[in-house]
């Protein structure tokens, strides 16, 4: 179902209209038909029509949920294709992890598939929440590789070595270097704490992830004998809050180090033994 129409504030209705197929069908004709006539009637009869046109259908309620249909089908789409390519990037032991959560979800599936008629709202919203929960699995596993690649090709002592040869040399530089070189420190001060932080969002993602499995094994194992099915659903809503606190955390590594020092015009400094520059998250559910 699309979204709330808050989320269509943004949709110009009225460009939208005029983007229609069948519309610019109708002026192609009007103009076809002006042509072989000879007259300028049709061009304005048709423009007659499309002021009218362009008027009223954007403000019509079905025309607004018809687009805003279509905007959802469109983010979806691009979501669908932005998790794929984070799913062929992971490695193998990843996607094997996902492909066992995976497995969880549909055996949840199954068990609320034998709920009543009556109580089949459960199912649908476990549903919605299920599918939430695999894509952000998915970005999960896909920020904790990109965490462990750039620890993997960072070297903190090959730093830490530059900044006290940087430091040792500082008072027997020039007042031109020594200037440089303040810039040059404070930028490989931020790159060790850059390190730092990274190290330890690794960690809460891989508890996050180990977490994920967790809650989705237990709330299987009470799916068989369900009681209260809202319960387990509160369970799910309350995991997928979860994960997305985590997602959230891990991003605001990015703002932290958004203002580095600038060199004002001075050639970066040599990468050490891989790129240490910023990662980036992209930001339903992911084919095997």
């Amino acid at each position: 179902m699309p979204r709330d129409d808050s989320r269509g504030s943004d949709i110009n209705y009225v460009k939208e209209a005029a983007r229609l197929q069948y519309n610019w069908i109708t002026l192609a004709g009007l103009a076809g038909f002006a042509l072989l006539s000879g007259s300028a009637l049709p061009l304005l009869l048709g423009a007659g029509l499309e002021l009218m046109y362009l008027s009223l259908v954007p403000h019509n309620p079905r025309f607004q949920r018809l687009v805003r249909s279509w905007k959802y089908a469109e983010e979806q789409l691009r979501n669908n294709q932005r998790l794929n390519a984070m799913f062929q990037e992971i490695p193998p032991e990843m996607r094997v992890r996902y492909a066992k959560v995976d497995t969880v979800c549909n055996a949840i599936r199954q068990n609320y598939s034998r709920l009543s008629s009556t109580s089949q709202i459960f199912a649908e919203q476990m549903e919605d929440r299920l599918q939430g929960l695999l894509q952000g699995y998915v970005r999960l596993l896909h920020a904790a590789w990109q965490h462990r690649e750039y620890l993997r090709t960072t070297d903190p002592n090959a730093i830490q070595r530059e900044l006290a040869n940087l430091q040792k040399a500082q008072d027997s530089d020039t007042p031109k270097v020594q200037e440089i070189n303040r810039k040059r420190v404070e930028i490989l001060n931020k790159r060790i704490e850059k390190f730092h932080k990274i190290q330890e969002n690794c960690a809460v993602i891989d508890a996050q992830c180990a977490a994920v499995e967790d809650v989705l094994g237990l709330i299987k194992d009470q799916s068989v004998t369900m009681r209260d099915p809202q319960q387990l659903s509160d369970h799910l809503d309350g995991l997928v809050k979860d994960v997305e606190q985590t997602e959230e955390t891990v991003r605001e590594v990015e703002n932290i180090f958004e203002n580095v020092p600038e060199m004002n015009g001075i050639a970066p400094l040599p990468a050490d033994n891989g790129d240490a520059g910023g990662i980036t998250f992209p930001r339903n559910r992911v084919g095997n």
